[in-house]
């Protein structure tokens, strides 16, 4: 295989549970790539995507979604945070659904993980292999949605959601040296993102933080702008992506076992049907 080529993961929630179905087939035919990057969502399914977890992220994200542990309003009124962040980045990885960290640490291909940087507004990356990094943390980090999830301090930073400031990191993978990219995205092709519609909520909940206000408010903007140089990228040949072909009826905080098993399977048979066509282009 090519050295040059990235594999992309967006995050959104639990419609990353198209993801984890796409990252099963590849699994299965043994397809895995030199260079990783995701956020949110997609930072974590990649991650037993690389420690070859066959059935992992199903198990994680659909048979434990009716737990009130993993995602309720009770985790909201109590902790302030909607997901449960300790039983989803520690229960679950060390006791319940073992993460196999020798496995992880032992593949070959990079990992990247990208988070918000709430001083400054801007991407943060962090990459498996470099002094400190710690997965768990920064997966957190990564997943950290505002007013649903806390702030996460790690290095001197304090760091939420990898999507807000760099949704679907593909120029960050072609700035590591990837000329030619897969994307695997989770709303369909004719999504565009709206403006928020609660600025006024952004500002006095993270009044101290104004670059990261900024950040939040062009978030819309940054979205569909990265969806038209994905498109160009795409008609060039540099870009292959594998997206949503059905009409989404999952939402970010989903909790229907029988709705995210079926985008489960829609994301598997999406890139069964895919596969002959991705191999033809990464030739």
């Amino acid at each position: 295989m090519a050295e040059t080529i990235g594999l992309v993961l967006e995050g959104g929630g639990m419609r990353a549970v198209y993801t984890a179905g796409v990252l099963e087939c590849l699994m299965e035919h043994d397809l895995y790539f030199p260079y990783n990057i995701g956020v949110s969502a997609g930072a974590c399914m990649g991650a037993s995507y690389l420690s070859r977890q066959a059935g992992r992220n199903l198990t994680v994200n659909v048979d434990y979604v009716s737990d009130p542990r993993y995602i309720s309003w009770s985790n909201l009124w109590k902790k302030r945070e909607m997901f449960g962040m300790d039983f989803i980045f520690d229960e679950i990885p060390n006791r319940l659904v073992p993460f196999d960290y020798g496995a992880f640490e032992a593949s070959a291909e990079r990992y990247v993980v990208g988070t918000t940087d709430c001083e400054t507004g801007e991407s943060v990356y962090y990459e498996r292999g470099e002094p400190g990094f710690d997965l768990l943390t920064l997966l957190r980090a990564s997943s950290s949605l505002p007013f649903i999830a806390r702030i996460v301090e790690f290095g001197g930073r304090k760091l939420l959601d990898g999507g807000l400031s760099d949704p679907i990191p593909l120029r960050k993978a072609e700035k590591d040296g990837n000329a030619r990219n897969i994307l695997i995205l989770t709303r369909n092709e004719s999504y565009r993102k709206s403006p928020n519609r609660m600025a006024w909520m952004v500002r006095r909940a993270y009044g101290n933080y104004p670059k990261l206000v900024e950040t939040m408010l062009r978030r819309h903007e940054v979205y569909n702008e990265t969806l038209a140089y994905i498109a160009e990228q795409e008609r060039r040949g540099a870009a292959f992506i594998i997206r949503p072909t059905e009409t989404l009826s999952v939402g970010r905080m989903e909790r229907d076992p029988k709705k995210l098993g079926a985008l489960y399977e829609q994301g598997y048979e999406d890139a069964k049907r895919t596969l002959p066509e991705l191999k033809a282009w990464m030739g």
